[in-house]
């Protein structure tokens, strides 16, 4: 039997960072390494079991990764993105960075890791979600000439406690949209008198209800005809299964940027 691959993960008592955990402790490939937290945390020194619910596992939230780690997968802020990248970095741990919500320059400090260790970094860790974008990139290069033009709108629906909007998988939709049609506009919701769509926008909506783990609808609306492209999360578990396929594949690369692309081979 192969060895398992030695995974920690940072925000472990958050919401996602508790499935990760209880997904970790079931998976014959993966063992839990480490389970972190912030400085701050009134759950240091805890079982991460107790936590997510499955009773005393051997694994106490800490702060800091152990010796002998093949992965880290952060789910936490992004102050604590920012921080256990520049912990990965300087000690070549590959990373799955999933927290969203961040900024430009928060960003490109993950982007100066990937230089030192391999990354994966994904506006969204769903496997469906990320076979969504590339139906909507197709489906983006068909459409692109059609006589008579196709209106985008992206949809995008999550929990009351999300604190980004629109979320980061409705712009990277958005994204490959416009690289692919050639939108020059992207506006963000619609109030007033605002006058005839132009063609040349895409038109976001985020929509917060709920427990909604997440939902993104990308509308093309063309003229006797509507294509849509629906990815619903049932459970957080979607976004945790990408995240724990993303570290299988991150332990065993070479330093560089990966995307969800790679981990799927699309």
């Amino acid at each position: 039997m192969a060895v398992p691959i030695r995974i920690a993960i940072h925000g472990a008592a958050g919401r996602m960072g508790q499935r990760l955990v209880a997904l970790t402790h079931v998976d014959p490939e993966l063992e839990l390494a480490a389970a972190l937290e912030s400085a701050s945390s009134p759950v240091l020194g805890q079982d991460a079991g107790e936590i997510a619910g499955l009773g005393k596992i051997g694994v106490e939230i800490t702060t800091s990764i152990p010796e002998h780690v093949d992965a880290v997968i952060d789910f936490s802020v992004p102050e604590g993105a920012v921080a256990i990248a520049g912990v990965c970095a300087e000690r070549q741990i590959p990373l799955v960075e999933a927290t969203t919500g961040l900024s430009d320059e928060q960003r490109q400090v993950i982007l100066e890791a990937a230089q030192l260790t391999p990354v994966v970094m994904a506006p969204s860790m769903s496997l469906a979600v990320n076979l969504a974008m590339k139906l909507v990139a197709e489906a983006g290069k068909a459409l692109k000439n059609l006589p008579g033009g196709v209106d985008v709108e992206i949809v995008e629906r999550h929990h009351r406690f999300k604190e980004d909007a629109p979320s980061g998988t409705a712009l990277k939709f958005g994204e490959i949209v416009a690289t692919e049609m050639g939108q020059s506009e992207h506006k963000h919701g619609r109030e007033g008198m605002t006058g005839q769509r132009s063609q040349s926008e895409i038109g976001y909506h985020a929509l917060r209800t709920g427990d909604n783990v997440g939902e993104h609808q990308i509308i093309f609306g063309m003229m006797g005809e509507t294509l849509e492209v629906y990815v619903r999360g049932h459970t957080r578990d979607s976004y945790a299964y990408g995240a724990l396929a993303a570290a299988k594949f991150v332990a065993t690369q070479g330093a560089g940027l990966y995307t969800m692309k790679d981990v799927l081979d699309i």
